[in-house]
């Protein structure tokens, strides 16, 4: 019997001395070099690839030649029995390690009634700190190597019908449009699906579905802002973020229904593994006290590299006019 293995980092069988993103289901394109491991919330490690040892198999014997010779044969069929255990165990991991197309296999924990097998917790090192991901002030993407502060006021759900990293305001309401319950501000985060790498034409491009997504129609199709009028440009800039140049675009929207509303994307390189971009997008409705667009700015200044500390200067900065 099988049970899943949540998302996270685990040593790549296909390339030695690194590590491949697993999102739950199956393995990401996603890798980096092991060294940058000890910057990152500790993960249960996925079982490596290894072959199996050689054992001399013992000479046929006569059990009952010899002095001594119904000890020996007691200790040789002990000593047999845990040989072929443990060259079974050892195959089995084998197999497991790799499916036919040279891609690694699914991290599992297998369990079995005789001998139970559970995948080993890695073992934090001192030096590693508390873990960011327990922390209910910051929001932590592993896959894309970053860290978020959350506002006062907000949650980092659960789980959300995005299924990406997500933090939002605390109480839902009606949406103005087709029944269903709004946010007043979400941000989430995102790994750039598109072949396009420069920051500027990812955020020109990933505006466009943020501004869908928060105001047009959610992912199920319903119009719960009764669908987007019309937009202006409030902000196109380049600007440094986690210590990468990026670019960010931020429009203001007008909704069939409701007030509307401010969305932002930003979209700027990795700091891990091939420094593939990221994209983090906001959600703000308009006319609510609370949610300033200078808060936009404050996030987005407060975006770290994973494991750097909100210390760091020179994050978020504005690099023009």
């Amino acid at each position: 019997m099988s049970y899943a293995t949540p998302p996270g980092w685990y040593p790549d069988t296909g390339a030695p001395g690194h590590e491949r993103w697993w999102d739950g289901t199956a393995w990401t394109a996603h890798t980096r070099p092991l060294a940058a491991a000890h910057a990152a919330p500790r993960q249960p490690p996925a079982p490596a690839e290894f072959g199996p040892p050689s054992f001399p198999l013992p000479h046929q014997r006569d059990p009952h030649g010899g002095s001594g010779g119904g000890n020996r044969t007691k200790v040789l069929a002990i000593t047999l029995s845990g040989v072929l255990v443990l060259g079974a165990a050892v195959t089995g991991a084998v197999l497991l390690g790799r499916d036919e197309g040279g891609t690694p296999a699914a991290p599992t924990t297998s369990t079995s009634p005789s001998a139970p097998v559970t995948t080993p917790t890695a073992t934090a090192s001192p030096s590693a700190g508390p873990d960011p991901d327990e922390n209910p002030t910051v929001l932590v993407d592993q896959l894309n190597g970053v860290t978020l502060p959350v506002p006062e006021g907000w949650e980092k759900p659960e789980s959300s019908s995005s299924d990406v990293p997500t933090i939002r305001t605390e109480e839902s309401y009606d949406c103005p449009g087709a029944g269903s319950f709004c946010y007043h501000g979400t941000i989430t985060t995102h790994t750039a699906r598109s072949s396009e790498t420069e920051p500027k034409a990812l955020a020109e491009a990933d505006i466009v579905t943020a501004a869908d997504r928060a105001y047009e129609e959610d992912t199920l199709g319903r119009r719960t802002h009764g669908g987007i009028t019309s937009h202006k440009v409030l902000k196109a800039q380049e600007l440094t973020v986690a210590g990468r140049t990026g670019y960010l675009v931020r429009w203001q929207v007008t909704t069939g229904k409701g007030p509307g509303g401010y969305v932002q994307s930003v979209a700027f390189p990795s700091s891990v593994g091939a420094g593939t971009p990221v994209i983090v997008r906001f959600a703000f409705d308009a006319d609510v006290a609370d949610l300033p667009l200078s808060l936009m700015d404050t996030v987005t200044q407060g975006i770290r590299p994973l494991g750097e500390s909100a210390a760091s200067s020179g994050v978020g900065a504005s690099v023009g006019p």
